[in-house]
């Protein structure tokens, strides 16, 4: 098995990988993050919050994963947006990052709370919502905001270069464009995040991943259109170097 079809397969499970974690990940939150008791609720569930914790940080080093990935064969048809996709992956994940930080602090204050018996609530009610206050903004921001800008340019290099077929990275583009318009909607009150119509904004972005994920990982990337891009940017630096 060559190069290749090696980083398609990893690239596949990464991303089915990075899908099934961040659902996991999300629905373990439910106690600290949903319902008015939450500042008990969270202490009480403390380990399967430190789980979804767990799975986030899976989420986050498949979503690097992706991108490193592919960064060699994206290379070979456009370096630059190739190179913007590394970044921009890099900087959703530090997004996601600093979401985690926020429940796991948020948890630390639940414990506090807990704790102390018979607290002064405001206070703790004051930092809980702007603990979840920054969960929320970077679950818009990492998970679909930075992911409609990822997608839409890794969907442009595999629809231009045909490595693979083309009714998969234009279904990319549309799914990009759908979930960066629901995260704009989001950002200006129009719209819930976790409602029906943010469902549906969402649901083409992440059938393309799923799409992507399977086609890499039975089929691979387009030998021929690789072998097409290798000699173009060979016969590039011959010329270059002459």
């Amino acid at each position: 098995m060559n190069s290749n079809k090696v980083a398609a397969k990893i690239v596949g499970v990464l991303f089915i990988l990075a899908a099934v974690t961040s659902i996991i990940g999300l629905s373990l939150y439910d106690p600290i993050l949903k319902g008015p008791d939450y500042l008990i609720k969270g202490s009480e569930h403390a380990n399967q919050v430190i789980l979804g914790a767990l799975m986030e940080l899976i989420l986050v080093v498949s979503a690097v994963g992706t991108a490193t990935t592919m960064f060699p064969i994206l290379r070979k048809y456009n370096e630059t947006i190739a190179l913007w996709h590394v970044c921009f992956r890099f900087l959703e994940a530090v997004i996601i990052t600093v979401g985690i930080i926020s429940v796991l602090s948020l948890l630390t204050l639940s414990r506090e709370f807990v704790a102390a018996g018979t607290p002064d609530a405001a206070y703790y009610q004051a930092s809980g919502a702007l603990l979840k206050a920054v969960h929320d903004w970077t679950f818009l921001l990492g998970p679909a905001l930075m992911l409609g800008i990822n997608t839409m340019m890794y969907s442009y290099i595999f629809y231009k270069s045909k490595l693979i077929p083309k009714f998969i990275p234009i279904l990319g583009m549309t799914g990009a464009t759908l979930v960066f318009i629901e995260a704009l909607l989001v950002m200006f009150g129009v719209i819930q995040q976790v409602s029906v119509w943010g469902g549906i904004l969402a649901l083409p972005v992440a059938a393309n991943e799923m799409t992507l994920a399977v086609w890499l990982i039975f089929k691979g990337f387009n030998e021929s259109a690789l072998a097409s891009m290798s000699a173009k940017k060979n016969a590039t630096t011959i010329l270059a170097h002459s």
